[in-house]
């Protein structure tokens, strides 16, 4: 009978163990690993942005003339009507006697200037140009006043004999200063105007009325002469009570800024009125010239700025919140990227709006956490980009996801 040889127990149990602990180490090791394994970023995805619409501007132009208005800061909105050709501009120049004189002799805001003696030359300008029926204020002799009144009188009232006396003083003669204003002119790129002598009681000043709408920006631009067009009324000593000739002054926004009239030339106006539009301050600069008259020209320039103050619209690009994308986990979670803030620009007439959105890497998050952006192109304005935010938390799904779904997020 053969002779059974009987394992001990302890080696039996031995392939069991390991195998068992074999088996207890995959497992864990899966465990582990299924827990703390990365996942991989939330597919992103964006939304089509709706832009927002706007009108073609209507605007009330006189049906004679030459006429052009723009929206400072918005160059879209230049319009123009009747002539392209230059005109003439009689007492027009006088912005561009002004212009050229501070060039050479600056004043600053608050300042006076130096002293101008008006000696025999300057005085005899007085019958010269009253002679053509020219408008003059009294300069009597021996009289002195400092550039800035001598300003306020050729502006305000239009006066031509101080037009004249503060062109010689500055300049030494009537030829040296159209010599001055001729550079003047060319280094502002006003390239359609021609000015001859500084009144404008020659009727070869001409200008084109969107040449003028850059002068009247370039006058708004000096504080000195911003402020004299500015002002209604003044005494000036010699030369009496000065009241300003431009009657629009402090109606409809309008702040200036000079008149004009000659035969040939007809009711011109330059001016300048401002608004307040989506919490900002707009001004709209604007020339008209070959009018009947000045009260039937300043009821068309009230009609024009009428209609070009309500072409200004207020765009809203986002509101706070608007969603621009969306991000989604492989455990089913969606959270949304909107925008932080809400965006609005103040626009001129027809404006068109883009939307980019770029959204970042995201894999967990925290609502309010930026998470990309979404940038605006608008025409004729700069660019505009808004934050995105998680409209709510992205969180981690746990443990239990994660085992139950093995390596699904990585």
């Amino acid at each position: 009978m053969p002779r059974v040889v009987r394992r001990p127990r302890s080696a039996v149990r031995r392939p069991v163990t390991i195998a068992v602990v074999a088996v207890l180490v995959l497992v864990a090791g899966y465990l582990v690993a299924a827990a703390v394994v990365p996942f991989a970023p939330a597919s992103a995805s964006t939304t089509t942005y709706s832009a927002p619409t706007t009108s073609v501007p209507d605007l009330s132009f006189p049906g004679y003339g030459a006429t052009a208005v723009e929206a400072t800061d918005f160059p879209e909105s230049l319009r123009r009507s009747g002539d392209t050709k230059p005109r003439s501009i009689a007492s027009i120049s006088k912005v561009v006697t002004a212009l050229v004189v501070l060039d050479a002799k600056p004043l600053r805001t608050g300042e006076t200037g130096p002293s101008i003696a008006f000696n025999a030359e300057m005085q005899g300008l007085y019958a010269k140009y009253l002679a053509v029926n020219g408008e003059v204020a009294p300069m009597p002799a021996g009289l002195k006043l400092s550039e800035y009144q001598t300003l306020q009188v050729m502006l305000m009232k239009s006066a031509n004999n101080y037009a004249g006396a503060l062109a010689i003083w500055a300049f030494g003669s009537l030829d040296a200063y159209d010599h001055a204003a001729d550079a003047w002119l060319d280094r502002q790129g006003l390239d359609h105007t021609t000015i001859d002598e500084p009144t404008g009681l020659d009727a070869a000043n001409r200008s084109t009325a969107t040449d003028l709408v850059r002068l009247g920006q370039l006058a708004l631009a000096n504080p000195v002469v911003k402020e004299v067009v500015g002002t209604k009324q003044v005494t000036v000593p010699g030369a009496g009570a000065i009241e300003n000739s431009n009657k629009l002054l402090g109606l409809d926004g309008v702040e200036g800024i000079k008149t004009g009239t000659l035969d040939e030339a007809g009711a011109c106006l330059l001016f300048a009125a401002t608004y307040e539009r989506g919490g900002r301050t707009v001004t709209v600069v604007g020339a008209m010239l070959g009018g009947v008259d000045h009260d039937s020209l300043d009821a068309d320039v009230q009609r024009l700025l009428r209609s070009v103050a309500d072409n200004f619209q207020v765009v809203t690009l986002t509101h706070a919140g608007q969603t621009f994308g969306t991000f989604s986990t492989p455990w089913q979670d969606e959270a949304d990227a909107v925008a932080r803030t809400a965006s609005e620009v103040l626009v001129w007439g027809r404006t068109t709006v883009a939307a980019k959105t770029h959204l970042d890497r995201v894999t967990l998050g925290t609502k309010g956490e930026r998470v990309g952006s979404v940038r605006f192109t608008v025409s004729d304005h700069a660019p505009v980009t808004v934050p995105l935010v998680l409209e709510r938390s992205i969180d981690d799904p746990g443990v239990w996801w994660r085992w139950t779904n093995p390596f699904q997020g990585a």
